[in-house]
């Protein structure tokens, strides 16, 4: 055998033995992860400044831009569901990014040269702003992704891509722990509508890599000829389609409950700084070192537990970590209440959400229709999620105003991590059924019928392969 053949076998082994990737599938994933890199720092770069301009007039302001930014993303989703149901899906990724990048731009105009006052105004509508951006530029992301693999894919690649982003996470911290004072808050808004722009080309160049191909197994791609058609039906076809599902009224409440774990432990951290340090860049620099060691604990974890965890374990069990994290968390700031114990409380949330359970969660989404992976999943990510912010936001705040100390948390978040954990068991088994009945039916057969408009079970996207609401048949792409 020659130097290059034993080159080739070799690439071929590390990458199927270290990653469980086939050698078809390799520039796909690094492909994704770029783009994950890409959105995460552009993220990562503006929370510090989201943090620190929001707490201009005060922590309590916080809580009722949090009311605010809930309000804005329900108004916002019947227009994302508009654009989903009449563009392309690469003119509904353009259409979302250009829109960021040319509000970043805008906001460093009115922030940088607009007088006192409506500097002051603007930097609050930012905060609001980014805390709709921030959920919609990931939901597009994932969207994509779980429209693109399929449930055994997603097992496989998704912690692997997750660690694309992980990177971009620790990326954005340190620019902005280097950037924030000798530049400015404000110029921090210009690198990240860069990373914005760049993570637009590598969304472009994912879909232009991918082959087209058909589903005739499980493990096929499941985007290819019809990439560049529209989904089609209503605006509001996502929000009735979580209330119609018990399946996705669970994905919902199981996003609520973290959002309201994870509002509980931002607060706490926005309390501990603001006495830390008075200055607006100080506080950015500050929450961006947090945020980066973070991020080097969900690095961790991803490179070495993430993927064996899902892939060995099942869903249920893997969606049960943060429930249980979260409480033996929240059980030991209650018990110390230290700087310390909080950089340790969000380090081990947050590695576990972004390192484990975000991959896992974004799995539960690989076995609903084209148009739910789209405008429900937007619908629960985004809407709920921030209304589940606000009923953390409002929890921390009233038992605060009623004198109870940072321990009477744990009263309020054991019970709400018990019913979270049973949600995730449930979700796990739920998702199971429905991907083990799209496997015993993806078939070369079966992709034919699936493309044959005339067929009854396919005429209407929302029919069903079983009789007891099984998975809806997804048409073959």
């Amino acid at each position: 055998m020659s130097r290059i053949e034993l080159s080739t076998s070799s690439r071929r082994g590390i990458w199927e033995t270290m990653f469980d990737l086939r050698r078809d599938e390799v520039g796909p994933v690094l492909i994704a992860a770029l783009f994950f890199f890409c959105v995460l720092t552009a993220l990562m770069v503006l929370r510090p400044a989201r943090d620190a301009l929001g707490m201009e007039r005060g922590i309590e302001s916080v809580r009722w831009l949090i009311g605010i930014t809930a309000v804005v993303t329900l108004a916002a989703n019947p227009v994302f569901g508009w654009l989903v149901s009449r563009l392309k899906r690469l003119q509904v990724i353009a259409a979302t990014y250009g829109f960021f990048v040319l509000s970043l731009m805008g906001f460093w105009v009115l922030i940088e040269f607009a007088p006192g006052t409506l500097s002051q105004t603007s930097s609050l509508v930012f905060y609001v702003w980014f805390n709709v951006f921030n959920l919609f530029a990931t939901m597009v992301f994932w969207a994509l992704l779980t429209d693109r693999f399929t449930s055994e894919q997603g097992r496989r690649f998704f912690a692997l891509i997750s660690i694309g982003g992980t990177l971009g996470a620790i990326f954005g911290p340190l620019l902005t722990s280097q950037l924030a004072q000798p530049l400015g808050t404000p110029s921090l808004l210009l690198v990240a509508a860069g990373f914005l722009l760049l993570a637009l080309l590598s969304a472009c160049w994912l879909l232009w890599a991918t082959p087209d191909r058909t589903i005739d197994t499980v493990a096929a791609w499941s985007f290819s000829e019809d990439s560049d058609t529209r989904i089609g039906g209503s605006a509001w076809s996502g929000i009735r389609s979580v209330f119609r599902s018990p399946y996705l009224s669970g994905v919902a409440g199981y996003v609520m409950l973290m959002a309201v774990m994870v509002t509980f432990v931002y607060f706490t951290r926005l309390q501990m700084v603001a006495t830390m340090a008075d200055d607006t860049d100080a506080r950015a620099a500050i929450m961006g070192n947090i945020d980066m060691w973070t991020h080097v604990a969900v690095l961790v974890l991803q490179l070495t537990l993430a993927g064996p965890i899902i892939k060995r374990f099942g869903l249920s069990i893997t969606l049960m970590i943060l429930p249980v994290t979260t409480a033996i968390g929240f059980i030991g700031l209650g018990l110390y209440g230290s700087i310390g114990v909080l950089v340790l409380l969000e380090a081990a949330t947050r590695a576990v959400q972004r390192g484990i359970t975000q991959p896992a969660r974004e799995a539960l989404f690989t076995v609903v229709n084209r148009e739910d992976k789209y405008k429900a999943k937007a619908f629960i990510d985004t809407f709920v999620y921030r209304t589940g912010d606000v009923v953390g936001a409002q929890t921390e705040g009233a038992l605060g105003r009623i004198g109870l100390a940072m321990g009477s948390l744990v009263s309020v978040v054991l019970p709400l991590a018990l019913v979270w954990t049973a949600l995730a068991v449930w979700l796990g088994q739920a998702q199971a059924r429905r991907a083990s009945q799209w496997s015993n039916h993806s078939s070369p057969k079966v992709s034919k019928v699936a493309n044959d408009k005339s067929n009854p079970l396919t005429a209407d996207k929302d029919a069903t392969l079983t009789e007891n609401g099984g998975l809806p048949l997804r048409k073959a792409s």
